[in-house]
Formats: C-alpha cells, sequence, structure tokens
C-alpha cells in the first residue's frame, strides 16, 4: 500500500553510504563505532527511526541514546553496581567534566561533540539522571500529581529536549514538542507497563487518581482492582491531549526536522490506541501493534 512504501522510504532514508558522510567534530571512527554497538546491542527499534536524519546528527542521537540507555541499567539493577545512586551521582560527574571539556572515553567523546555540535543543555542530563535517581531510590508507589509530572519531565520530556536540538530545531516551539511528547509517551509507557511494574513493586498511577477511583495503592492488587479502568481512561485522555498538543507544535517547525519526532509519536499513539482497544481492565494481556498500525500513526501527526 502506499502508506506502507511511504514510511519505507522514511525509515531507511539516510541508511548506507555512512563513509562518504561527514562525521561528529572531534570524534574518529572507532568513537561512533563504539556508540553505535552500545545502540545494536540494546535491540531497540530506535536506530531505524534515526536513519531519516544526516550521519552527524544520528551519530549525536546514538550517543544520547546511550548515556539514556546506561543511567536507565543502572536505576533499574541491570548494570551490576552496588549502589546504584553513587553511580548515577558518578554519571552526573561525568557530565559535568564533558561542559568542561575533559571527555574520557568513546561515549564520553561523541557525547562531547554533540553537546558543542547541537547545543544541547547540561541541565537536560542532569534532569535525565535525576529522574533515573528517583526509581533507584526505591520503588515509586502512587506518587501524587506534581511529582508524577516531574517524574514524566525528567525521564522524558528532558530526553525530548535534548533529542530536538540533535534533530536541529532549539526553537521554543521545539520545546513544547518535547514537552508534551515527552509526557505523552511516557503515560503510554505507563500504561502499558502497568503489570510489569507491578511486578517489580512500582505503581506509577498517581495518588489522587488511585482514590477518586477507590483504588488499592498497592501493586500486588492492581491488576485485578476495579477502579482501575477509570484510572487507565483518565490517563489515556491525558496521553492524547499531550500527543495533540505535541503534533500541532510539530505542525510549526520544520518537517524535515521533526520527522523523527514524528516517527516516534507516530508508534506511541498506536500503542496507545491499542491499548485502548484491548481495554482497561485487561493489564495483564500485551498488545501488538502491526506495522499498518504504526503508519497510521504516523499520518495522524501530520493531522494536528
Amino acid at each position: 500500500m502506499k502508506l506502507q512504501a511511504v514510511l519505507d522510504r522514511c525509515l531507511s532514508r539516510g541508511a548506507g553510504a555512512d563513509r562518504d558522510e561527514p562525521a561528529l567534530p572531534g570524534c574518529d571512527s572507532a568513537d561512533i563505532a563504539a556508540v553505535g554497538r552500545i545502540v545494536r546491542e540494546a535491540g531497540t527499534s530506535f536506530a531505524a527511526g534515526m536513519k531519516v536524519l544526516e550521519p552527524s546528527r544520528r551519530y549525536g542521537m546514538y550517543a544520547v541514546y546511550a548515556f539514556c540507555r546506561m543511567v536507565d541499567d543502572i536505576a533499574d539493577g541491570d548494570a551490576g553496581v552496588s549502589d546504584p545512586v553513587a553511580a548515577l551521582q558518578e554519571w552526573k560527574a561525568r557530565i559535568a567534566r564533558l561542559y568542561d571539556d575533559q571527555p574520557q572515553d568513546a561515549l564520553d567523546r561523541v557525547l562531547h561533540a554533540a553537546i558543542r555540535s547541537f547545543g544541547l543543555r547540561q541541565a537536560d542530563f542532569d534532569a535525565v539522571i535525576e529522574g533515573m535517581e528517583t526509581d533507584a531510590s526505591g520503588p515509586v508507589v502512587a506518587p501524587d500529581e506534581a511529582a508524577f509530572d516531574l517524574y514524566c519531565d525528567r525521564v522524558a520530556s528532558a530526553v525530548g529536549r535534548l533529542s530536538v536540538r540533535v534533530f536541529g530545531d532549539s526553537s521554543p516551539d521545539a520545546d513544547i514538542v518535547a514537552y508534551h511528547l515527552g509526557r505523552a509517551l511516557q503515560i503510554t509507557n505507563i500504561l502499558r507497563d502497568i503489570a510489569a511494574d507491578a511486578k517489580l513493586g512500582r505503581l506509577y498511577l498517581p495518588g489522587p487518581l488511585l482514590a477518586r477511583f477507590s483504588v488499592d495503592p498497592d501493586p500486588s492488587k492492581i491488576c485485578i482492582a476495579a477502579g482501575l479502568p477509570g484510572v487507565s481512561a483518565i490517563l489515556a485522555t491525558r496521553a492524547k491531549d499531550h500527543f495533540r498538543r505535541a503534533f500541532e507544535a510539530m505542525g510549526r517547525c520544520s518537517r524535515r526536522t521533526m520527522l523523527p519526532a514524528r516517527l516516534m509519536g507516530g508508534r506511541y499513539l498506536a500503542v496507545l490506541l491499542a491499548l485502548e482497544k484491548r481495554g482497561w481492565d485487561m493489564p495483564l494481556i500485551p498488545v501488538k501493534v502491526s506495522r499498518e498500525q504504526t503508519m497510521l500513526g504516523v499520518v495522524r501527526t501530520f493531522l494536528g
């Protein structure tokens, strides 16, 4: 179908011929390859979505992703460190050294080059780390609304603020995209992962919403709570509103620079709609999103 052909072109654009393209200033091929391995070993579809970017920006996004992956692994206990909070504090010091022009290894050098090339802000890296510290300090259970929103900002919108600059847009509208798209994506993640998070003793759903629907804020009971559909439906409505505002702001930005954001937004919108179709009373049943559903989600990003 025509939509599939369009998306295939989007995902393949920029692939190949990287050796003939300029890399990030200050990075050699070994540094780029090392960061690329981190992305590939993560087994994510992220790399495919970034193929729409020119190589220098793509490598910058790989470095941002690698940073996010490493601090996330620390927070989730997957990095094999004895003191996750201390390890995250060391990452904050490591980021500070990059702003003092003191990179130490391959990832440092590519991150440093991205910082200098695209005007990435130290406060946004720090915010991501602080969001990871929230998870590393103990399971999050039924946060209040302010804590819920701050968490979404740190672990998602801050990543967006870094990303839009790598994409090529540092305008106020680009930050609006990051603000709303980050929250939309994170709320979708939370709704998708209710059961998985509960197994880890986590419950990211806001406490005031749980109380409104008489839901016990006990992760072990959340999947069978009678009021869960009401809570989930309200959060889904919030996510849709954030998607709408993000797509509207994208319309005020360059279509070319926002293409990766549209691809990501469309993919997550498709997930949210699939969750909604499955039903909010079945959190133990995972959803599968077809390629056609994803393409339709991407198309919707152009409709505002």
